[in-house]
This record gives C-alpha cells, structure tokens and sequence, in this order.
C-alpha cells in the first residue's frame, strides 16, 4: 500500500465512527443474499443482537487508524485468528469478505466512494486478508502437531449430562472415534456445531471448556438462555440442552487466548459472574490436580443459590484446600437457603473482599457478561492492581478493550 492510498484510508476515518454500523448491517444483509452458505459458519444469534455488526466495525475502524502501523493490532488479530481456526476459516473466505465489503462500502458511501478510495480499501483488505491468513496458516499447523489434535470439526458422543443448576447442565463429551484427544490449557474453549431446526442451519457456538483435562473426555457446562423466540442467541444452547446421553455433536480442537500462564507461581484470583465460572472451574481443578497448589481467591456471584452452578464441588474443594478461599454474592437470598459458604448480599463488590485479593504478584482473571468484566476491572483499577496482571473473557464478540 503506497503513501497516498493510506491517506485515503484515513481520511474515510470520520465516516467509519460515524456510519460503521450502517455499513456492517448492509455488508452482512448483501453477503449473506449472496453467500447464503455462510449463515452456516456465523453465529446468527450475534447477527441478530447486533454484536457481530459491532465488532466489525470497530475492527474495520481500528484497521483504519492504525493503517500506517497494522502491527499494533497484532495481538487483537490473533485472537481473531484464533476463533477463525476454532471455526476452519479458510483462505477462500476472505475472498468472499473482501468482495462484499468492498461493494458495500461502495454503495453504502456513495459519491465519496471514488475508485481511487474503492481501490485503495481493497489493497487495505486484501493485505489485512493475507496477515490474517498467514496467521490462521500457522495456528493450523500448530494445532495439527498436537498429540491427538485435529483440524476442522470432529464427532464426539455426549456419554454423560449432569444438572448443575436450574439452568446449566454439563455435557460429558467423549470421541466417537475412540482415539486420542489433545491437552488443553485452563480457560480455554472448543467451538461446538449443531444443527438448528428453528433456523434450518448449522450453528457453531463456543463454550469454555469447564474441567482440568483428562484423558478420556472433554466437559462444557452449558446455560440455557430463554427468550429465543425473538432473538436466536439462545438457540444452540437450547438445541444442547434438548440433546440426550448418547447423542452425537461435533467440535473443534481446543483454542484460545485467556488461559492460566504456563509454569507460572503467582497466586490466583477469579473472578466471574453467571455462567462465567465454567474457565474459572478450569483453572480451580487444574490447580488442584497440580503440585504446587497456588493459593487461590474464588469470586462468584449470581441471581440466587437456584442458578449457582457447582456450588458443593466448591463447598468440598474449599473444606478439602488450604489454599482456597472464597467469596459467594447473591442478588436475592431466601429465607430457607442454607449453606456452608458465607453468602453476601448484592453484587460482586472486591472492595469487599480487598484484604483477601491484594496478593503479591497474583494474577486477575475475569469472566462474565460485559457489564460484568468492566464493573471488575475497575475495581481492581481502583485498588491499584496492575493492569498487566489482569485478564478477562468476554464472551461473544470482542466489544470491550480494556487493557
């Protein structure tokens, strides 16, 4: 890209933070007319919400202002890069993308669209396209040399499904093949593919992972959202939640970025809201299977002790282990409700728990809804932790950069 193309770029800057929803909502309605294929690859749930439209325009957006030096993003690409190999993304795809992003920008911007800026932006595209592709090129090839690792979508059998509240249930999920499967780091997640009646389509949806790894198995821990008559968010985990033991699904190897940090000492606080305790679980039973046992400070919080998943595989970790210590916050709490664990009442608040979380050298790991992880964050802002040491899961699209 030369010197006056990246100019031009820029100067479409303006447009983009003002109409980049505009443009994304027509670019996905023209390419999935087009490419109607593709309603199988994306999250419709996301498209519906309107997420997916966020995140592309703040993606396309930052593209924009960034154009001199891409490379600032690399970590923000990576994780894109990531998702896409949970998903099998492949280099064709982009082209796809790249077509109708271009023609969108071309009749959603009108006459300031001239063929020097329509050629500059496919220039842009493509070079991006091609970072991302070599990237996604390396992750294939990676995740290909792991013991017991695949690319692409493999069928697993739901052996075991456990209620672990009033609106999550664990999915026990073994290799139909019998053949190996590979390790994974805490916190991680695998893409799950179902099919869709209500929409006629197969859906991807990713679920962290909720258990240390094992040999035999993989387990998610799925929330059943309501509502899906309006808004298909919920429709896969309702399409799970509908599925018996025996049952066939497929998924992707392992992926992500929010994970515990190899070989590291330092002691861990986490952090989480609703379902977002399923990576934290990860880590809390990795940490218990381990040697070293880092001292460890559990942070829950949900509605009532109804929706409070795992809560006695908690109670017996925190009777058994020296090294944990936790903090349980309710919205409401019925008079009847009885338990080992000290509720508090209200939302998650670490002011609350500050002398028990202020730990030398600990790392923060947060995960929740939105609202949730920024509420968190800036508590932990507030109590001068470093922002180095904290981590957080937002699931969904990336919406929110806080670091």
């Amino acid at each position: 890209m030369n010197v006056d193309q990246k100019e031009l770029i820029k100067a479409t800057i303006p447009i983009l933070r003002s109409n980049g929803e505009d443009l994304t909502n027509y670019f996905y309605a023209r390419m999935f007319k087009n490419h109607p294929e593709l309603k199988n690859m994306f999250n419709m749930g996301n498209q519906a919400n309107g997420k997916q439209k966020s995140a592309l325009a703040n993606a396309v957006l930052a593209y924009a202002e960034n154009i001199e030096d891409p490379s600032v993003l690399i970590g923000v690409l990576r994780g894109i890069g990531t998702k896409h190999r949970s998903l099998n993304i492949q280099p064709e795809q982009y082209n796809i993308v790249g077509t109708q992003l271009i023609a969108s920008i071309a009749e959603v911007v009108g006459e300031a669209a001239t063929p020097e800026v329509l050629d500059a932006w496919t220039t842009a595209f493509f070079e991006l396209a091609q970072i991302m592709i070599d990237l996604e090129k390396e992750l294939y090839k990676e995740n290909a040399a792991k013991p017991g690792s695949w690319n692409g979508w493999r069928k697993f059998v739901i052996k075991k499904i456990v209620e672990e509240s009033t609106e999550i249930k664990s999915f026990y999920l073994y290799p139909k093949d019998g053949r190996e499967i590979t390790d994974f780091h805490s916190g991680q997640f695998i893409s799950v593919q179902v099919f869709v009646e209500e929409l006629g389509l197969l859906q991807p949806r990713q679920y962290s992972l909720s258990s240390a790894f094992n040999e035999e198995y993989y387990r998610i821990s799925v929330k059943k959202e309501t509502g899906i008559a309006s808004n298909p968010s919920g429709m896969v985990s309702n399409t799970l939640h509908s599925k018996s033991e025996g049952d066939v699904i497929s998924i992707s190897a392992p992926a992500g970025l929010f994970h515990l940090e190899k070989d590291s000492e330092s002691p861990l606080v986490l952090i989480s809201g609703g379902v977002g305790l399923t990576p934290m679980l990860s880590m809390l039973e990795t940490n218990h299977a381990s040697l070293e046992n880092k001292k460890t400070i559990w942070i829950h919080g949900c509605r009532n002790e109804a929706v409070h998943a795992f809560k006695d595989k908690i109670e017996q970790l925190k009777g058994d282990a020296k090294w944990l210590e936790t903090f349980t916050f309710y919205d409401t709490v019925e008079k009847h409700e009885n338990s080992s664990n000290e509720i508090i009442m209200g939302r998650v608040d670490l002011h609350k728990c500050k002398e028990a979380i202020l730990l030398e050298q600990a790392k923060y790991y947060i995960c929740g809804p939105e609202i949730f992880i920024k509420a968190q964050y800036e508590a932990l802002i507030e109590l001068k932790v470093d922002k180095g040491n904290i981590f957080y899961e937002e699931f969904g699209p990336q919406l929110i950069n806080l670091n």
